[in-house]
């Protein structure tokens, strides 16, 4: 059976980012390529991972004894914290306001992640889908696995939506 998925707002607004960086296929999500478009210096280092932010001056740093898949995560995580949030996140932000953007980082991490413009990529009939997104979008399973449950709970039977070929074993 056919599904389809209606994208979040979020999801469509990393689409129209990843549209004017010219990014359409999962070999295009390049880190480095995304941060010197955005003008944001992207370090790697032995200093735990962390944005900052100071007028015009933007920084990704990432821990560079991270695996290759947890540095990607890293980086969409911090990417978030300075294209959505701002404010110095320690001492004087409420818990609770800095929950939420934690919450928020790394939510848009797995959309900025797996875009849903590549969801179309993948054979959503296959046993080892979530395996093969991981390969694919250089990322681990579990958020492979958030996103493939993700995509079950919203997908849809009818209306204008992103269509998905796969099957749920639903009538």
């Amino acid at each position: 059976m056919s599904y389809l998925y209606k994208p979040f707002p979020l999801e469509k607004r990393i689409y129209k980012l990843y549209r004017t960086l010219k990014i359409s296929t999962p070999e295009d999500i390049d880190e480095k390529k995304i941060a010197s478009e955005l003008s944001i210096f992207l370090t790697y280092s032995d200093k735990r991972s962390y944005s900052h932010e100071n007028g015009r001056f933007q920084l990704i740093n990432i821990d560079k004894n991270l695996d290759d898949f947890q540095q990607r995560e890293v980086f969409f995580h911090e990417l978030c914290h300075l294209l959505r949030h701002s404010g110095y996140q320690y001492k004087i932000m409420p818990d609770s306001f800095r929950d939420l953007q934690e919450w928020d980082a790394n939510h848009f991490t797995r959309y900025a992640a797996i875009p849903f413009h590549m969801l179309q990529l993948l054979d959503w009939k296959s046993p080892t889908l979530v395996k093969d997104m991981s390969k694919m979008f250089k990322v681990s399973e579990e958020v492979c696995q958030y996103r493939v449950d993700h995509v079950h709970r919203n997908a849809k039977s009818k209306d204008n939506a992103y269509t998905l070929n796969r099957d749920r074993g639903e009538e």
